[in-house]
């Protein structure tokens, strides 16, 4: 198989990864919270020997080189459920998982029956010092400042930690909107949550719709490279087999 064939198929092999990227974000462009992924591409450089006046040439070889989350913030939109909260700004929400502690930015919460405040899987709301948010069954009225105080009609109740990391790459995601933190998480110094709001994913559908077109049209024209260069690598063999011997 020539080299032509080789970096064809290199791309379809990046091409291939990009699509299911693509897919994955618009399958959770109404997820709240969610984060879109990127791609990053590089090339390498294949030195071939020949007789050329350098002595060769060199063949370039697309290469998926990492993915990456988008950390952007999404648009804020009003819900006016008051255990519904949005960050405006850096840092991220603290929930308890049966893994460990992970981070969100999906503020969509409720009261369980015993009054803490969980996420939609179930996972407790952490305050500041780590531990989880219970409100009080007799309690009705749950108000929350934009420092992070929560309170009730009996007064403060818990401080909803926000926390954020050095290096934001370092953030494993866990599902459509959970993260892992693999470093030393820290309080965030000023934060602002508003309650009644939450924040929608950060795809944008049209531009992500548009790539993933051009992705497949990319895609369908390597395929063809490959598909032709098949063929006229077998047409030339049938015909060095078939030429008589003289």
């Amino acid at each position: 198989m020539e080299n032509t064939t080789y970096i064809a198929l290199s791309r379809i092999d990046t091409l291939t990864r990009a699509l299911d990227v693509a897919a994955d974000n618009l399958a959770n462009a109404n997820t709240d919270g969610f984060k879109a992924t990127k791609q990053l591409f590089s090339q390498y450089l294949v030195h071939q020997k020949g007789n050329e006046p350098s002595g060769g040439r060199d063949e370039a070889f697309t290469q998926d080189l990492a993915t990456y989350q988008d950390h952007i913030q999404g648009a804020l939109r009003q819900t006016r459920n008051p255990t519904d909260f949005a960050i405006n700004g850096e840092g991220y929400f603290s929930v308890r998982t049966s893994q460990g502690v992970r981070l969100t930015r999906n503020g969509q919460f409720h009261r369980r029956v015993d009054g803490t405040i969980v996420d939609g899987a179930g996972n407790p709301l952490l305050d500041r010092q780590g531990q989880n948010i219970v409100v009080a069954q007799q309690d009705e009225v749950v108000s929350v400042a934009a420092d992070g105080t929560m309170s009730t009609e009996d007064g403060r109740i818990a401080n909803i930690g926000i926390v954020t990391v050095d290096n934001l790459n370092t953030l494993q995601p866990e599902g459509a909107y959970l993260l892992k933190p693999t470093t030393r998480t820290h309080a965030v110094a000023q934060t602002e949550i508003r309650q009644g709001m939450l924040e929608s994913s950060n795809v944008n559908s049209i531009n992500e719709t548009t790539h993933m077109v051009e992705i497949q049209r990319d895609y369908d024209l390597n395929f063809q490279l490959v598909q032709t260069e098949s063929t006229r690598f077998m047409n030339a063999i049938d015909k060095i087999t078939t030429e008589p011997s003289s």
